[in-house]
């Protein structure tokens, strides 16, 4: 059975710079500081993120510091969803896709640099999230390197590579599908643009989701 692995922002939502306001909230909320820079965020894992943005304030985090963070960063999720709800939004296609694989059989998990509570709660937001088998998907709190999030997700999922779809908007998403000798269709919705998403090997690019029969056709040519 075909499995498909999801990014998340940028691919299925887009949360319009929420996200970096909850962010900054938990950041000073775990630090005492007012996050005035933040580390470069496409394709990363919240783990590097915090450890790097928290460098860029004089700072050198542990392990402890970064649960620290996660876990205020799943409280201002919490307590700001409506915010995310009135500000960010489903990408077109996403919530149609979603379903459609789901009616053909094809199971569905997520790799994301989020933590799992944080990704939940995201895609709970817009509704996205009914077709996710949560159990057998990596995020961000599980390795500081995408292409060993998507090696977890296989074991976790008891997946084939060559059975399994990766889709996401980065270089950093087809290069982690590809080191594992996944199947990688990109998406140009986020800030990389469909030819450097080319570049780097994605097998099939799209520019968003809207065509459903077309990604579908896709993903079930895969295995």
């Amino acid at each position: 059975m075909t499995l498909v692995l999801w990014d998340i922002d940028h691919t299925l939502i887009d949360t319009r710079g929420v996200g970096r306001e909850l962010s900054a909230r938990a950041f000073r909320e775990t630090t005492g500081l007012e996050m005035r820079d933040q580390a470069a965020i496409d394709g990363i894992t919240e783990a590097v993120i915090f450890r790097e943005t928290a460098k860029l304030h004089g700072l050198n985090p542990s392990r402890p510091d970064f649960e620290r963070f996660a876990t205020a960063l799943e409280e201002q999720h919490i307590e700001h969803a409506a915010h995310l709800r009135e500000r960010g939004h489903a990408l077109p296609g996403a919530a149609a896709l979603l379903d459609a694989l789901a009616d053909s059989g094809v199971r569905q998990t997520a790799v994301t640099g989020n933590v799992r509570a944080v990704a939940r709660i995201k895609l709970e937001v817009f509704g996205l999230d009914r077709h996710i088998e949560w159990d057998h998907g990596a995020y961000g709190e599980d390795a500081d390197l995408r292409p060993d999030l998507v090696a977890m997700a296989l074991r976790r999922a008891g997946a084939a590579a060559h059975e399994t779809v990766l889709i996401g908007d980065t270089p950093a998403d087809v290069e982690a599908g590809l080191a594992h000798g996944v199947h990688v269709i990109a998406v140009a919705t986020g800030r990389s643009t469909a030819a450097e998403l080319r570049a780097v090997g994605a097998h099939v690019v799209f520019t968003d989701l809207t065509d459903t029969e077309a990604v579908r056709t896709a993903v079930q040519a895969v295995g």
